[in-house]
Order: structure tokens, then sequence, then C-alpha cells
């Protein structure tokens, strides 16, 4: 059994700790989900509260694991993929990306709680004597921990203008039951009914050889859940093709809810389908009803006719395009999501074990029509990066590193064109006669610590791409992940030979942002402009790498980049209400043309 819950927040004042449980205006949503993990409950959660975010509703999100980890730092990326960094420097779950993503707000390392964190902060305060030489014990203490910190992180501001937005968790197995527990005891006691909703999200399983959708694993989940204490409001069927009517009439009588609160969320395109699917099936008129809340925006709202338009555009796309995502943790699905290649595939090493993968991975790299080497630790597959590397380098071949990536760059860079045939980093070679990449720079500490979170890169010159890219702008914020840096002591070397290094810290000491004269899209970040990437404002350097793939990035220098009007969460800004009418009218058109379609096959 799996937990995802966030608050809800539509009042006009700072909600003080006080005030928290006692006020009217505070509704609490539970996305529970059950029978296997990576259902989806993080998607349903994200898109619920997207939906209420359009509606005018303001709603904070907090994600709870289980593991005894303090956080996803040290987790390795073949069990969690790769870890995720706030702007705060807090090394979270992925979800996090998720709700970010989705709802575009900005969360903070508080808004992840484990159970790490949870007992760190009970034996703290036991150790201080704050409780008073009493046997500390998970009930309470433990339970009041976590309902204490919940209360305390749904008043930090995540949207840029002191409002809240939403407040996850994920919960499972015994390891959560002190969770489960302090949740039964939040729900029960101390809010009222019409402030709190119970989404249960489950699986609806079809064998291919009945053809059957089967709801006795959802009957067996909600009756688990009931045995805890909750009970669900909404049930959310996930399964491979769309829930027939039958099947909700059999949950909803088993699992006693009414039909209309069981949702269908089938296998679609892409996850920007869900919200829409939700909506179509009236979730925001039960949310409405059920919390007793009060839209601002009752109607589609700017936000979710973006989102239509976007999801649309990501079903009628005109032109595809491959890019090799060159990586090191492809063992795990979930660690890219993307077209990738072993790095370890393309080095000299494997021809000799294994000459099917090493052609395989060679065939995939030359085929594709821009390279993405991401980050990573470790000397495994390095120099498969740095053969790809000098591949887009020397075959005019578009190229972003990120991280790593830069790092191996920078390498292949001065053993090929500076022929420092030694040149390595330090981390993989501390011996190496020509540091290319040291320990990151910092004045007065032993050794090199990690860097994380947000930090500003001003950029040096005007007529670097990547500047245009990022709007003209003098500065840029973006979030590290990182412990080695290119040496500045070398890179006179390495500019003077054409590797400009365009954006710098504010010191100067450390280099962020790499581009390659003569080549038509070769450029190296240090940071990970990923994190802060959105739907709908999509990260410079990957826009700069997809249209340099595409053939269009030049074409695009004359509108500076610009991406159209409507592609925007700006729902302050009223200058293209009529751009967005006449979308919401195209978007009506199709829909119609759709259904016309379907009828007439039928």
């Amino acid at each position: 059994m799996e937990f995802l819950f966030f608050k809800i927040d539509y009042s006009d004042n700072p909600v003080t700790l006080a005030s928290l449980i006692r006020s009217v205006a505070m509704k609490y949503v539970l996305v529970t989900g059950g029978v296997i993990s990576g259902i989806g409950k993080g998607v349903i959660a994200s898109s619920l509260g997207l939906i209420l975010k359009s509606c005018g509703v303001r709603v904070t999100s907090i994600k709870i694991d289980p593991y005894i980890n303090i956080d996803a730092g040290t987790f390795s990326p073949y069990e969690h993929g790769e870890v995720f960094v706030l702007d705060d420097g807090g090394e979270v779950d992925l979800d996090l990306g998720n709700y970010e993503r989705f709802l575009d707000v900005t969360l903070h390392r508080d808004n992840n709680i484990t159970t790490g964190k949870i007992y760190q902060h009970v034996i703290n305060k036991e150790r201080r004597g704050d409780y008073l030489g009493k046997t500390v014990q998970v009930v309470p203490h433990i339970t009041d921990a976590i309902q204490e910190w919940v209360e305390r992180v749904a008043k930090i501001p995540v949207d840029g203008d002191n409002k809240t937005p939403e407040l996850g968790g994920t919960i499972g197995d015994i390891e959560g039951m002190p969770f489960i527990e302090a949740f039964r005891q939040f729900f029960h006691f101390s809010v009222k009914r019409e402030d709190f909703c119970c989404v249960h999200v489950s699986l609806v399983p079809q064998p291919q050889a009945t053809g059957e959708q089967k709801t006795k694993p959802t009957q067996s989940s909600v009756r688990e859940l009931r045995g805890l204490g909750l009970s669900p409001d909404l049930i959310v069927c996930r399964s491979v093709t769309p829930v027939a009517d039958s099947v909700k009439s059999k949950i909803s009588l088993f699992c006693h809810v009414h039909p209309s609160q069981v949702f269908s969320i089938h296998d679609v395109s892409s996850i920007y389908r869900v919200p829409i699917l939700l909506k179509t099936q009236g979730v925001s008129d039960y949310l409405a009803d059920r919390l007793q809340l009060k839209f601002s925006s009752p109607g589609e709202g700017r936000m979710m006719i973006r989102w239509k338009d976007l999801a649309d555009r990501y079903d009628r796309l005109l032109k595809e395009v491959t890019i090799a995502l060159v990586g090191k943790y492809t063992q795990l699905e979930d660690a890219y999501a993307s077209v990738y290649i072993e790095a370890a595939n393309l080095e000299r090493d494997m021809l000799k074990e294994n000459p099917s993968k090493y052609h395989e991975a060679w065939h995939q790299l030359v085929s594709a029509n821009g390279i993405l080497v991401p980050g990573g630790f470790g000397v495994r597959g390095t120099e498969g990066k740095i053969m790809a590397v000098n591949w887009a380098r020397t075959n005019n071949v578009p190229f972003l590193g990120v991280c790593l990536g830069l790092q191996c760059a920078v390498i292949e860079f001065a053993r090929n064109v500076l022929n420092w045939s030694d040149a390595h980093s330090t981390e993989l070679d501390p011996n190496t006669k020509y540091p290319g990449d040291m320990p990151e720079h910092t004045t007065g500490q032993m050794g090199g610590t990690m860097r994380l979170g947000k930090r500003k890169t001003l950029f040096k010159t005007d007529t670097s791409v990547m500047r245009k890219l990022y709007g003209n702008k003098d500065y840029v914020e973006e979030r590290h992940r990182h412990r080695y840096e290119v040496n500045p002591k070398l890179v006179p070397n390495f500019e003077e030979k054409g590797m400009k290094f365009v954006g710098q810290s504010e010191d100067g000491e450390r280099m962020e942002i790499m581009e390659l004269e003569g080549h038509q899209y070769f450029v190296g970040v240090q940071y990970h402009p990923e994190y802060i990437s959105r739907p709908m404002k999509p990260s410079p350097p990957y826009l700069g790498l997809l249209l340099a793939a595409t053939g269009k990035l030049q074409s695009n220098t004359v509108t500076g980049y610009r991406l159209s009007p409507h592609l925007s969460y700006s729902e302050g800004n009223n200058s293209d209400d009529d751009e967005l009418l006449e979308i919401a009218g195209q978007l009506q058109l199709q829909d119609s043309a759709d259904s016309s379609a379907i009828a007439e096959n039928a």
C-alpha cells in the first residue's frame, strides 16, 4: 500500500501554525496507491494539483519516503534513477521533479520527508531532553513529529509570491506504518469531513489469455486501505485500455462508492493526457462539491487551455529527431527518460568482449541527429563518453554536455586539439600531467565537497548562442550537483584554440558554460539545466540542442528563440486572451472532428 497526499489552500491570508488545523480554508487530498508500485500515483497527484491550480486553487506538495536514508543523495542510480536537486541544494526523489514541472513551483528540501529525517529529528529532541525523561515511542512521539513536520512545511511558499502549492508523500510496506497512523489520526481527529478527500489509485489488469478486466486487485487494495482506517472517496483505475462501464459498476458495488466516483486512466500517448482525462470525467466538479471549494476560474482556465494545446502538439509532431544519450546507468529504464547508449559499449574493450554490442552502439551514435552526454560519477564508461564527444566535435553533430559531459568535452579537446595525450580529470586519474578537471574551487576548505543547489552564472560575452537562448540575460541561475570542475589555470590554453567559456561564476573561478567556435552547436554546461525545465518553459540548452538537431537553430535567431506566446504559464497576463480563445476554438473543432471520425468508423 502506498500513499501520496497534498494540501489545498485557497485562503488569501498566510496560514499560521495555530490556525492550520482549525482553518476552514485548508483542504486536504490524500492520494493512495495499491496493488503495485509505480502505478502512477505521483502523476495522478500532480494532475489533480494542476487541475485545481487551473481553477484558481493554491496547492503545495510533500513527498514522504519510508527509507531510513536522510535524503536521496547517496542512492545508487541503479535503484532509484538520477537524484533530483532543488534550489536549496536538497537531494530528493525524482517525484518532486514531477510535482515541480506539472505545477510550475519551486519546492524545498523539507518537502521530502524520510523515515531517517523523522527519527533523526526525534532522537535529537530526546538527546536535548525535550521529552523530560519520558519513554520515547512511535506513538505518540514519531507520529506527532510527522504531523508537526507536515504542518510546518505547509506554510513554506513555493510559487514565488507567498502562495502555497501541492503537498505529497509516499508510504509503503511495514516501514510506512508510523506515517499511516499519523495521517489516520490527523484526518480523523483534526479536520472536518468536507476538508478531506481520499483518492485511491489501483490497478485493473487485463490478462491476454481472457482479455477481461479484473477487479479483484482493486477490491483487495481498498479492503486493505479500509483496514488502515481510511476509506476512498474516488477510485482511479489504471488500465491498459479504458475501463468498461460494467467494470466500473462492479468496482462501485464491491468498494462502496458511486459509479460516478470511479475514474478510468488508461495508457495514453503521454502523461500530459492524464490531467485532461481526469478533467473530462468531471474530477474538478466532484472535488468542488466534495471539498466545498469555490473556484475563481470555474471554466477551462488559461493553464488547462495551454495544457491541452501542449498535449495535442505532442501527438501531432511533424518531424522526429533522434538524440543519442550516452549514459552510464542504462540498466535501469527510469534512470534516463530517453533513447540511450551504454557509454561502455563504445569503448575498444567492448569490441573484443562483445563485437555485436560495440557495433550496435556505434551505429546508434553515428545515426543520431544530436548527442547528449549527461552527468555521472566514477571511471566506468568515461572513455566511451569521450569518444562520443569526439564524434560530435569532428563531424559537426549537435552536442550538449551536462556536468560530467562538459568535463568529457574538455578532456577530449585537450587530448586531440591541444595534444595533451595524458589529459584527464583528477577524479579519474589523480596522477595526470594535465589535470583538466580539478575538485571544485572552495577556498579555505579542505578537499572538494559537493556543490549543490541554485547558483548564479554570468555571461562573459554578448555574442554567445547560449546567451541568446536564455533571452540575452546578463546572468542565469541554475541548479548544480557536482564535485569536479574545469581547471581555471588552463582556461587560456583552451580559449586560444576556440573552446570558449562564455559563462562563469561570479568570482570567475568556475567555468559554467562552454561553446566551441565554428561548430553548429557544441555546448557544455557544468550545471544541470533539466532540474528547472518545465513543459511550457523548456530549458534553453536542451531547446538549443533540439533546434540544432532539426536544422532550425539559425532560423530561430531572428525571433530570438522565443516560444509561441500561448506556451506559457503567465496566468496574470491578459494580452494573449484572444489567442487563447482561438486555441480553445481550434481544440474544440479538433475534438468535434475526432468524435465525428470515431462515430463514422463505428
